[in-house]
């Protein structure tokens, strides 16, 4: 009896069909952040983020149900990046408490503003979408506020001010996102002076709220 021969994965391009998928779906989503980077999220349609990416509409829908999804999908990407990066350098940071909080304000600057887009979907887009991406940007501010309060924790604050600490944490978040959102709208990217003096500006906000935190247990 002959053997039936094993089925195959169709292979284009030494990408089987999963890959593909992948391949598109990451063509779509930097597609969209260029286009709602530059021109809007309302004013985006999916044609035109499919005809910027080479893909057509019906491919569109085989991995998003929609612009929301995408827009949603996007910013889950940004937000998964920035947290690999915070992660990275909070593992490196120096001993000296202070030197540890400029370190990651730093990077915290750096992982929104070295690609502007980033920043411009994140807070310059987001608002008024949908109620959707509200509670998934509302998510991700809560997410920053509790690394920031673990590191608060970890630096043994007093029991009462660490008792408020996380509310602390998520106005300061809130603080630190709105001061980049601002300097976006008159400084450049591309210009260190420019990158420095906002530093200057998130560190010296977060200082300000570490010490008000401290101030509780007085």
């Amino acid at each position: 009896m002959t053997k039936e021969p094993a089925t195959r994965k169709r292979v284009i391009r030494g990408l089987d069909a999963e890959q593909r998928r992948t391949e598109r779906r990451q063509r779509l989503l930097d597609s969209a952040l260029e286009l709602f980077a530059a021109q809007g999220y309302q004013n985006t349609s999916i044609e035109q983020i499919c005809q910027n990416a080479y893909v057509g509409t019906k491919g569109f829908y085989e991995i998003f149900d929609g612009r929301e999804d995408c827009y949603l999908a996007l910013l889950d990407q940004v937000t998964e990046g920035l947290k690999r990066e915070m992660a990275e350098r909070l593992a490196a940071v120096p001993a000296d408490p202070r030197q540890a909080e400029r370190a990651l304000i730093e990077a915290f600057a750096h992982g929104l503003i070295d690609d502007p887009r980033r920043a411009l979907v994140t807070f310059g887009q987001a608002g008024a979408i949908s109620p959707a991406v509200e509670r998934q940007r509302r998510a991700n501010r809560r997410w920053a506020a509790e690394f920031v309060h673990g590191l608060w924790r970890g630096q043994g604050v007093p029991q009462e001010a660490a008792a408020a600490g996380h509310r602390v944490a998520l106005g300061l978040i809130g603080g630190l996102f709105d001061l980049v959102a601002d300097w976006l709208l008159h400084r450049d990217p591309g210009d260190p002076a420019h990158v420095e003096a906002l530093i200057a500006d998130l560190d010296a906000f977060y200082a300000v709220t570490r010490a008000g935190l401290g101030a509780l247990d007085r």
